[in-house]
């Protein structure tokens, strides 16, 4: 098998995208198709501060690369959420701190929620009986990565969801309708207040299989396990099943997700519900909420008192 660009010896072959290449090919058309993602959702620019969410898996670290080699002004965040699992928690940290070495010494900061905030998420859930990790993983994150964004005066916070991570959660939202999650899912969400920073995913148009092979060429060395609290995720579960159906339709995977977006911008659907969102400020940390009083993060500490 042949690159379609060069005649070498190719060493992945893209069947969506009817596209063979050869490593040096793929080590650029990657970065570049990043990076027309970046300029036809306006995600941000060289003027902008991005603040790079980095778990120490594939995509996080592949996004951190990068966007590093196109030359954007980028800074990592580690959040340590405690996870034991065989050491998963601290390999990741691990990998993430071997990765900045590796590459002169990028700058990152890591937040350790049991320090900060006196227990780790595995804990948390275990206090709140009928709460799942994956759900408080998500808002324990999401609350600093907000924070740590306004905080060091970052634009943007730019995250490793691939087109397999998009898709997946574009299907179970679909399944069950669940119109405030589609209302704000998109390529980029740009600031709707003052201490929320624009949120944007380079990746969304990038196959899981495309970052697995593009962190291998490169030679980015990564965690390979899943975290052990999304075993029987229904997450994975819908990829499995979008796989299946990418398999008999080649590209479904990024019609499916192209083609929502493409409906939310040039339809405008779901803009009622993002217009009517209203958003007050948190009683306790100040930052924006929907709900009255305390932000979902302060009543999840608040109640365990």
């Amino acid at each position: 098998m042949k690159c379609r660009k060069c005649g070498r010896e190719a060493v992945i072959n893209m069947h969506q995208h009817k596209l063979a290449l050869c490593e040096k090919c793929f080590l650029e058309w990657v970065p570049e198709r990043a990076q027309r993602t970046i300029e036809k959702h306006s995600m941000f620019g060289r003027d902008d501060r991005i603040l790079v969410a980095v778990s120490g898996g594939k995509d996080s670290l592949a996004l951190w690369d990068i966007l590093h080699c196109l030359g954007y002004e980028v800074h990592g965040i580690h959040i340590e959420l405690g996870i034991d699992g065989d050491g998963y928690s601290a390999k990741s940290l691990e990998k993430v701190a071997a990765f900045a070495k590796e590459r002169g010494g990028l700058p990152f900061d890591v937040v350790d929620v049991k320090a900060e905030y006196g227990k780790s998420v595995p804990e948390l859930a275990r206090e709140r009986k009928g709460r799942k990790v994956c759900s408080l993983c998500g808002l324990v994150k999401r609350h600093i990565m907000n924070r740590a964004a306004y905080s060091g005066g970052y634009s943007v916070i730019a995250t490793g969801h691939n087109l397999d991570d998009e898709a997946a959660i574009l299907f179970q939202n679909s399944l069950r309708w669940q119109v405030g999650y589609l209302a704000r899912q998109a390529p980029v969400l740009p600031s709707i207040d003052p201490r929320l920073a624009r949120k944007a995913k380079p990746l969304c148009l990038l196959y899981e299989r495309e970052m697995a092979a593009y962190a291998l060429v490169r030679g980015i060395d990564y965690i390979y396990d899943e975290c052990p609290h999304s075993t029987g995720s229904k997450t994975l579960y819908y990829k499995q099943i979008l796989n299946q159906l990418d398999r008999r339709s080649r590209g479904a995977k990024l019609h499916f997700y192209s083609s929502f977006v493409r409906a939310k911008k040039e339809q405008g659907l779901f803009q009622q519900q993002v217009q009517d969102l209203q958003l007050s400020k948190c009683e306790r940390c100040g930052q924006p909420t929907t709900a009255p009083g305390l932000c979902a993060f302060c009543r999840l500490w608040e109640d365990r008192q």
